[in-house]
């Protein structure tokens, strides 16, 4: 490979400013879920209860959400180097704000300004590695980046439980900021400006269109699980979420200069891997966030026993991501997909049925299947698509990719929960078999609940199937045959 070029045309050595990217972002990702099994020592903590607490994912997610659009303007902007040291900085701050907080008002803060650099470094680490390798490399470089955006918060469970069964809740922030510093520091001297940048001036009238519409959407389907589908104030944010969403096409398809260019969906081999993309992403975190909730309440196991049976699923897509990534630059992404989709419906189908003593190594088995699969499909398709768009079109195209999945990410865990809320609700016994036969009431309750998984499972099985037919309609072609449309950042 030849000597890495940055924009000002200066050598960089390429390995070293990979190394800063992934070990910033394993940091910031990690911080997506490493509060899951922590919930119920803060609530003992601030004395609040469970719908409070959830805000600091909802939150934490909702605003990432929303940046995401925002850091493909910036991306063409701000230097790489100013751009990736800055959000790491806002990530800093917000994880002392976190460690230190006095009451739960302050914590929330915190994790929203995590949360901004987080939407600010995540799709700039797919944007630079895409851009610093060339595309018969790209494969291998999206493998190792989605070793760092899989396996973080898969792992984040588990390390939460263990963290808080033995030090305090304040650990799992305290442990992240000798790493970022470290991280800060290493970026100094080893990041560099790779992508070309111009003064564009921001449209704020997009910026809010976008920042209303995805904030609405992101937080009614976030509200789904607690409130229902038929509460006012869901079908209101999500009406209004979906107005400003389309007001928000629209200017960006008749202006210029867009914010965020959706024109990148008139590739259909960009279109069809982004679909796909968000079908995998709804099936695996939709049962993510299921899985636990059976382990804990059907099971009767403990938040650490829950993370650590998860544990092998992350494992698995960790040792497979980079080798997915090499085998997608020899043979492309379609037989990939297609195996990578086969293989998560098939471990899916198992677990809708699953009763209340199916053995552990069996779901242990099944989940490290499903993950195995997302790890087939989910970085050589989203390489195939970028493959397909011109070079200077990578920012906008990893921005819209990253944001479909973040809406699709919150559509699927809103339409499971929401599922295995009423299912649950409408097979429940009658109170008065409580008063009359206790232990009749409890095992019926308890066969209510598993009816509740069976009819989630169900639907992530459908999820599965719709990705697989899917799957068959991706591109053919290895990242070795991808045109290079920009010699100056596709060669470095």
């Amino acid at each position: 490979m030849n000597q890495a070029i940055d924009a000002h045309g200066k050598p960089y050595r390429r390995g070293l400013l990979v190394a800063v990217l992934l070990i910033g972002t394993f940091c910031t990702v990690l911080n997506q879920t490493i509060l899951s099994t922590a919930f119920p020592t803060l609530m003992k903590a601030f004395d609040i209860s469970t719908s409070t607490v959830q805000w600091l994912t909802t939150g934490f997610l909702m605003v990432n959400g929303i940046m995401i659009p925002i850091s493909a303007w910036l991306t063409g902007r701000v230097p790489s180097k100013r751009l990736y040291l800055s959000a790491m900085s806002v990530f800093l701050i917000g994880t002392i704000m976190c460690y230190t907080a006095p009451n739960f008002s302050f914590l929330l803060t915190g994790r929203l300004i995590q949360a901004i650099g987080v939407g600010i470094s995540m799709p700039l680490l797919q944007t630079l590695m895409l851009s610093i390798f060339p595309a018969n490399a790209r494969g291998a470089a999206m493998g190792m980046a989605g070793l760092v955006i899989g396996v973080a918060p898969a792992i984040g469970p588990t390390l939460s439980g263990w963290v808080i069964d033995n030090y305090q809740w304040r650990t799992l922030f305290g442990m992240i900021i000798p790493i970022v510093i470290l991280v800060l520091l290493a970026g100094a001297f080893f990041m560099r400006d790779v992508l070309d940048t111009s003064k564009t001036k921001l449209d704020w009238l997009s910026a809010i269109l976008s920042t209303v519409g995805f904030g609405s959407l992101l937080y009614g389907f976030s509200e789904v699980g607690d409130k229902g589908w038929g509460s006012a104030i869901v079908i209101s944010t999500l009406i209004a979420g979906v107005i400003f969403i389309v007001l928000f096409g629209w200017r960006q398809l008749t202006i210029d200069k867009p914010f965020l260019e959706l024109r990148v969906l008139k590739n259909p081999e960009f279109s069809v891997s982004a679909l796909l993309s968000s079908f995998s992403m709804m099936a695996m975190v939709g049962v993510e966030m299921v899985m636990p909730l059976y382990i804990q309440i059907v099971r009767g196991e403990s938040a650490f026993h829950s993370g650590l049976t998860l544990l092998p699923g992350a494992l698995m897509m960790g040792i497979l991501s980079p080798i997915t990534g090499r085998l997608f630059d020899r043979i492309g992404a379609r037989r990939l997909a297609i195996t990578g989709m086969f293989l998560l419906t098939a471990g899916t189908i198992p677990f809708a049925f699953i009763t209340r003593t199916t053995p552990m190594i069996y779901l242990i088995v099944l989940y490290a299947t499903r993950m195995a699969g997302i790890a087939m499909t989910m970085m050589p398709v989203t390489t195939a698509g970028m493959n397909a768009l011109p070079f200077n079109m990578m920012g906008h195209g990893t921005a819209v990719n990253n944001t479909l999945r973040q809406v699709a990410s919150s559509v699927g865990t809103a339409i499971l929960i929401s599922i295995l809320t009423n299912v649950t609700k409408t097979d429940m016994p009658a109170k008065h078999i409580l008063k009359e036969t206790p232990l009749a009431y409890k095992d019926q309750a308890l066969n209510a609940t598993i009816s509740g998984y069976h009819a989630t499972f169900w639907v992530a099985i459908l999820f599965c199937v719709i990705g697989l037919v899917i799957s068959f309609f991706i591109s053919n072609k290895a990242g070795s045959q991808a045109q290079v449309v920009s010699t100056k950042g596709g060669e470095k």
